[in-house]
């Protein structure tokens, strides 16, 4: 246990009446210190007893010899490392050597590091398919987090191609420019709106945007497709998810899995909207959005033509959540095509 100056100081009475308190500097020295001196004194002893020997003794003490410097340097930089502490521990404030150990072990300790859903996904809500790409390999998402996604190989593309053909069979788009994130936002809502009256009038509909809150966090996905049954007696909304292949083979047990992870997130999440569960005052707060916000010209006409005039993001909000009231829950027969 190191003992500060002040603990340590000693009245000395001299043979005058005057007494002087005399500060009486103390050096510990450690056991790491201790077994480095006798390493020293034993490396000098060989060598003062092998001196007299064949060129063999001769070199073993030239080797001793460097070893003891080496020591005595060891020996040296302890000792002002040492000193440099005792020196450091009656200052003002200062913590003892213990003390300042626990304190960094303490610091450490506290230190708590940011999820990647705080790091990536704070004001984007968490996807789909981060949930899918986790399921599929931890790792490669965290790569993906970090240093971004991969350049699309001959196979994405080829893969992207067939879902556009797909989407353009049914659906006809309209470039919109956006002046905010307001406008943005509107897009994606007026998107779904239009979906979902496609849906119900003709029976299908592609490429359809989710936007829920789940177990308290915010989710966003994209529905490849989902048609209305032929049967008039079922009314649920079938959903659909379209899968490529460069090979005209069934995939594997684990890419159907990945797949049918997809599927019930969408279904979990359609279910939980067509129940009405859309806190549209967290919406607002989490995505860091004015409900208020005056959308641009062009949003505004776009939606007068589609038959629901808004003028505000709070507005095309409303009629968000009064779309999901017209529609019932999925259908429990998923379908991975």
């Amino acid at each position: 246990m190191s003992e500060s100056p002040a603990e340590t100081t000693q009245d000395i009475k001299n043979d005058t009446p005057t007494q002087i308190p005399l500060e009486i500097e103390i050096e510990i020295v450690s056991e790491e210190e201790m077994a480095l001196i006798d390493a020293a004194l034993a490396t000098a002893t060989r060598c003062s007893q092998l001196s007299s020997s064949s060129a063999l003794s001769a070199s073993t003490c030239f080797a001793s010899s460097q070893l003891l410097q080496r020591n005595v340097r060891s020996i040296q930089s302890i000792t002002l490392l040492a000193k440099r502490r005792l020196s450091d521990i009656g200052g003002p404030g200062e913590p003892d050597i213990e003390e300042s150990g626990q304190f960094a072990v303490t610091q450490k300790r506290n230190r708590v590091t940011k999820s990647f859903l705080e790091r990536f996904r704070k004001n984007r809500g968490l996807s789909v398919t981060d949930i899918t790409g986790t399921e599929w390999c931890e790792k490669q998402m965290e790569f993906m987090l970090l240093f971004g996604r991969p350049r699309a190989n001959k196979a994405m593309k080829v893969g992207h191609a067939r879902h556009v053909k797909l989407e353009e069979e049914v659906i006809t788009k309209v470039k919109v420019p956006v002046q905010s994130f307001e406008d943005r936002w509107a897009i994606k809502l007026i998107n779904f709106i239009n979906g979902a009256n496609q849906l119900l009038l003709e029976g299908l509909t592609r490429e359809l945007p989710l936007f829920g809150f789940i177990e308290g966090v915010w989710m966003v996905g994209v529905i490849d497709e989902v048609q209305m049954p032929v049967k008039e007696t079922d009314r649920n909304p079938m959903i659909m998810d379209v899968k490529t292949r460069m090979q005209e083979t069934l995939p594997a047990e684990s890419q159907r899995r990945n797949g049918r992870l997809q599927l019930m997130c969408y279904k979990y999440m359609w279910d939980n909207l067509a129940a009405g569960n859309f806190p549209s005052r967290q919406f607002f707060d989490f995505f860091s959005l004015d409900p208020y916000h005056v959308l641009s010209e062009e949003v505004r006409e776009n939606t007068a033509e589609a038959g629901y005039p808004a003028k505000t993001l709070d507005d095309i909000v409303r009629f968000y959540m009064n779309t999901w009231n017209m529609l019932p829950p999925a259908h429990n027969q998923l379908l991975l095509r």
